[in-house]
């Protein structure tokens, strides 16, 4: 299968190295000002991993006229603006999977929905989502995952391609609450890095199942299951998004409070914002997003607004 992965930062490359060492064709393209795709060129590894010589590294964007299969890994913010240098290519009968979590700030489109609103209808589209660290994986440490789309063909013929001991992958069957539940679930992690920051590390447990009971109202909501929040995109990914010392969006929270920089890409920080506008449109009450929302955005005192969560009125858990 003739693949070309779109994005070379830690999930881009691992993608291409995962899906190399299936046997399939697979082409990296990364920006030539890239400084990743200048590391790959020059030493064709990263920290994490070597890639294969099978594995072939590009800049140029034209590469995905000749692949089946369109695997797309930058910052869910980019998505738009990838689509735009995309639509003169005029591509057709492409499958696009998307293999990043988060929703368009400006407007509150799911990332399905942006490729969809820039493809013609004879293109695919498909989401990969779930727990899973680059770091992890290359050292051969399994786990699942999930591929959904609206066409039942696709998933299958994806799940098919892309299985195997290190990777299981379910079916899945809600769009709208995958992607919700995947794109928040980088929000609680940062929730639980300000607790980390403030050494209360032991309320996660009432983060997590506070967490995924909002986001599951929103998703109902939204018109999808409020079950998926239960599954792998969200609180199935808990582990690798909240406790894990890989977790950037959870990294991020813990310096934030400490008052120190972070200089990876914290996808959470850019969907919190997007949450906001979800949860107006949509009338659901999102305390945990709203108060990452206003310790972010407008700046208010970190530890009074997250006391602030556990001083609520007292109410029935469910």
């Amino acid at each position: 299968m003739k693949i070309t992965v779109i994005g070379c930062g830690r999930w881009g490359t691992l993608i291409a190295w995962y899906l190399g060492g299936l046997r399939h064709d697979v082409t990296i393209y990364g920006r030539e000002e890239s400084a990743h795709l200048q590391q790959l060129w020059k030493e064709r590894k990263n920290r994490f991993l070597t890639l294969p010589d099978t594995v072939a590294l590009t800049s140029d964007l034209r590469c995905v006229e000749d692949a089946e299969i369109i695997a797309i890994s930058i910052g869910a913010q980019g998505l738009q603006g990838l689509m735009n240098e995309l639509k003169p290519l005029k591509l057709n009968n492409k499958t696009f999977v998307l293999c990043m979590k988060g929703v368009e700030i400006e407007t509150g489109r799911r990332l399905s929905q942006i490729v969809a609103e820039n493809t013609d209808d004879s293109n695919h589209i498909a989401v990969w989502l779930g727990p899973g660290h680059a770091e992890e994986f290359t050292k051969g440490v399994p786990n699942c995952m999930v591929i959904d789309s609206e066409e039942e063909e696709v998933k299958q013929k994806l799940v098919t391609a892309f299985s195997s001991e290190l990777i299981r992958f379910y079916y899945g069957q809600d769009l709208i609450g995958n992607e919700i539940g995947a794109a928040a679930k980088n929000v609680i992690g940062i929730a639980a890095g300000m607790l980390d920051g403030y050494g209360l590390s032991s309320l996660k447990g009432a983060l997590m199942s506070r967490g995924t009971r909002e986001v599951a109202r929103l998703i109902k909501a939204m018109g999808g299951n409020e079950l998926s929040a239960y599954g792998l995109c969200h609180l199935g990914d808990y582990e690798a998004t909240v406790f894990s010392k890989y977790s950037h969006n959870r990294r991020f929270g813990e310096l934030f409070i400490k008052g120190e920089p972070y200089d990876q890409l914290a996808e959470g920080y850019y969907t919190v914002k997007a949450m906001m506008t979800l949860a107006a449109q949509y009338g659901v009450d999102l305390p945990i997003c709203k108060a990452v929302y206003d310790v972010l955005y407008e700046k208010k005192d970190a530890k009074t607004t997250l006391k602030g969560l556990f001083l609520r009125s007292i109410k029935n858990e469910f």
